[in-house]
This record gives C-alpha cells, sequence and structure tokens, in this order.
C-alpha cells in the first residue's frame, strides 16, 4: 500500500497549471456513447476514477486511443451489450460513482441500461432516485434488484415530457439529460443543476447536433433529434483542484500563480476564499496568490461569526468545504463550516483536532473553527485519507505542519488529483511517495 510521507514547513513558489475537471470528463466521457461517431476531448485529467471509466467504455466495445496526455478519441460504433450481463461488468461499475451515467446514453441508444449500485466516496448517502425518476418520466419501465445491488432501465422508446427534479442532482441531471436527447419530442427539466459541468455537457451535446436551450439555467429545454455526430470537446480546468491550490497557498504561506483557470466558470468560488482572509489577483484568467504572514476571517455585516456552507451552484460546491476548512485553521478568527449535504465529509476533523488545530466539531454537518493566526504551528501526525477531497486538506494541513506527517490510503487523493506530488515537489513542497 502506497503512502505520503511530507516534511512540513516548506513555503512553495511558483507557477501551477490546473488539471482538468474530474467531474466534467467523467459526464463528457459517457457521453461518447451516445453516437456511432469518433469523439475526441481533450484536457482529461488521467486519474484513477477517469481512468476505470475509460477503462469501463473500452469492456464495453468503445474503441479508445490516447491521443497524447489529456487527450483521447472514442469511437463507440459497436458496443457490446452482452458484457452488461457480465461478472466483470457488475464488478467495473461497482466500483466507480461515475459508472451510473453510462445509464442514459445506453438507455438512449439501445433501448437498455444497466448498472450495480455504484461505489467511490464514503460520505454519507447519495441517492439514485432522481436518475430513475427521470427515466421512467420519459417512459422508460425501471426494475431495482436488491440481491444483486443492480439497476435495469429498458424503453422501445423514450418520449420526451416536462419533469420537475425533487433535487437539483448534478449526475441526475446529466443522466437524464443524455437520456432525453434522442427522445421523441420535447423534454423539460425545471430545478436542473447548473453547474459548469453540466452547461459543459450541454455544450458538447449541442456540438453533436442536439438541441439544448437555458444552458446555465435551472430549467433546460431538450428537443429530440433521431441521431447525434461526433465533435471534438476541451474539458474545463478542475475548479476543485483551483481551490485546493488557492487554500494551500495560504495555509503553507506560500506565493504560488495558478494558470489558465477559466474565472469566469469558477463562480463564487474565489469570492469565498477571500472572505477568509486570503488575498489573490486576477491577471486575465491566472489567478496570483500572494504570500502572506496573516489572513483574518470576514464577518457578517452585523459582526456575528461568519458562516461558510455548501449549495447548489451558482453557490459553494461542497467538494471545497474540507479545503475552506482546513484553510481556517491558520487565519485569524472564528469561522462556522456547515456541510449541508453529506453526513460524514467533516469527521475528518479529529485528524486536524490531533494536529493541534482549534475545531468543535459540533454535529455531523457543522465544525466551528477557531482561526490559530500563526501563534501554534500545526504538528506532524500519521493519518488516513476517507475520501478524496478531506485526503487533500489532510495533506495540505501536513505541507504547513511542523515535523513529518504519514498519510495511508492515498488511493483516495489519486482519485481525483493528477500526479499531485509530482507537480508540487518543484514549487518547493517535499512529498514523497513511498510504499508502507
Amino acid at each position: 500500500m502506497e503512502v505520503f510521507k511530507i516534511e512540513g514547513g516548506h513555503r512553495l513558489h511558483g507557477e501551477l497549471t490546473p488539471q482538468g475537471a474530474k467531474n466534467e470528463a467523467l459526464q463528457v466521457l459517457c457521453a461518447v456513447l451516445l453516437t456511432p461517431d469518433e469523439v475526441v476531448i481533450e484536457n482529461i485529467p488521467e486519474i484513477k476514477d477517469v481512468l476505470k471509466l475509460i477503462e469501463l467504455l473500452h469492456c464495453l466495445g468503445v474503441k479508445t486511443h490516447r491521443i497524447e496526455r489529456g487527450k483521447y478519441s472514442f469511437k463507440a460504433e459497436h458496443v457490446d451489450l452482452d458484457y452488461l450481463h457480465s461478472a466483470e461488468f457488475k464488478k467495473q461499475g461497482a466500483a466507480l460513482r461515475g459508472s451510473i451515467m453510462i445509464v442514459g446514453p445506453m438507455l438512449a441508444r439501445f433501448g437498455k441500461g444497466y448498472i450495480p449500485s455504484p461505489g467511490g466516496d464514503k460520505i454519507g448517502r447519495r441517492r439514485l432516485d432522481v436518475h430513475f425518476e427521470g427515466f421512467s418520466q420519459l417512459g422508460a419501465d425501471f426494475e431495482y434488484l436488491p440481491q444483486q445491488n443492480f439497476y435495469k432501465v429498458h424503453a422501445k422508446e423514450l418520449i420526451g415530457k416536462a419533469m420537475l427534479l425533487d433535487e437539483a442532482s448534478v449526475t441526475g441531471t446529466a443522466n437524464i439529460v443524455m437520456s432525453a436527447v434522442l427522445a421523441k419530442g420535447k423534454t423539460t427539466i425545471i430545478n436542473a443543476a447548473c453547474e459548469p459541468y453540466i452547461q459543459q455537457l450541454c455544450l458538447m451535446l449541442n456540438s453533436m447536433g442536439s438541441e439544448i436551450s437555458g444552458i446555465g439555467s435551472n430549467k433546460l429545454e431538450i428537443e429530440g433529434v433521431n441521431s447525434l455526430k461526433g465533435c471534438i470537446h476541451r474539458c474545463l480546468p478542475d475548479m476543485i483542484e483551483i481551490g485546493s491550490f488557492i487554500g494551500m497557498a495560504a495555509l503553507t504561506q506560500s506565493e504560488i500563480t495558478l494558470k489558465d483557470c477559466r474565472i469566469d466558470m469558477l463562480g463564487i468560488i474565489p469570492r469565498t476564499f477571500q472572505r477568509l482572509g486570503i488575498k489573490m489577483e486576477f491577471k486575465g484568467d491566472d489567478i496570483f496568490i500572494p504570500q502572506q504572514e496573516h489572513y483574518e476571517i470576514d464577518t457578517f455585516i452585523d459582526g456575528s461569526i461568519l458562516t461558510i456552507s455548501d449549495q447548489i451552484w451558482p453557490g459553494f460546491t461542497p467538494d471545497l468545504i474540507s479545503i475552506a476548512l482546513v484553510a481556517a485553521t491558520q487565519a485569524r478568527g472564528t469561522v462556522l463550516i456547515h456541510q449541508k449535504m453529506f453526513e460524514s465529509r467533516l469527521f475528518f476533523v479529529d485528524n486536524l483536532i490531533e494536529m493541534g488545530a482549534q475545531i468543535i466539531l459540533c454535529d455531523p454537518h457543522r465544525a466551528t473553527v477557531i482561526g490559530l493566526d500563526r501563534r501554534t504551528q500545526l504538528k506532524g501526525i500519521t493519518m488516513s485519507s476517507p475520501d478524496i477531497r478531506a485526503g487533500v486538506a489532510l495533506l495540505i494541513a501536513a505541507m504547513s505542519a511542523k515535523g513529518n506527517s504519514t498519510i495511508r490510503n492515498i488511493e483516495q487523493i489519486d482519485r481525483g488529483y493528477e500526479r499531485i506530488e509530482e507537480r508540487l515537489n518543484p514549487l518547493g513542497a517535499s512529498i514523497l511517495r513511498t510504499q508502507a
């Protein structure tokens, strides 16, 4: 088993280019199943979750070709539907949360979609109801086999329909959109997710010949078409990695320039970190974070303690709650972190408390962070990464700590961040990947 060994206390200096957006890549990769034509996707992050999905597509019969790092071509001309019944498919699908999004394209193009209950982070319940209720409203028959933990949908023909989602699920919206583009007639999705990932998926589908309007809003209208063609698509830079590096720069007192960030697609993310006192300058599409000895948490207008909470887009993404929390540990002031969406995502704070952070875990969803303002440096410990985002938050804490730290279960970090130690060490970090 691989671990990270980190020597803390090093300040970083230099430039970082964010990887391609993981969450977007998982969606647009599934969309290649909608056409027999060649689809080329650029700026794909070569991380575990994405590579697992590419391998799953290959096993389904999709011709996959790595043109260069981050650039792949796909041709789903001959899809092996029998593979859906294999034990290997059940194993592959169960290992990856993003595998759920092959169901919509398979249902739309081939009239059937199967998936085992998919895996992923252990951060709490993540319902699939939105996906299958949406398919059912388009006319599909749904079956759940509890003994096998397996989902099936079938349809001779999908018919467009107006629907109101009971949750603005990103993956649920993506799945329904991909099933509706080849449905007969018009589909209207109200309370649709509108994250940049969804916007990018819709733009890609339109370049393939679909007719989607309302992109960027919570109301999507889709006119079904008979077929789709190939396209070339480029993934956005990963806004979660950008936010992670902003928090890292502040906590480690580093001076870093983040290149080519597509600032117009970051929403409230920069402003949220600015409210923690983190300074940044925008230079075109680059973000410059200067070295700061101290940074002070903002308050509400009446002087009360600031609350940072996750919300559906364009609110603050839940994937950066862990990063905001760890960045606050060395700020001046106090902040309440409210993680609304997942009931297990804050449990990693036990590690930060052991490192010397002043955090009160109020309940599974809320933690109060009393910033140390550099009066006391965090200390190195041995810990384990529970999920992708908490894992990177712990890595950032270890990079700022006094002494050495060891992080186990770094496969979780590898699922979301590409070659992170290879990219940070040249800037001054000391992160060693080694066997336990």
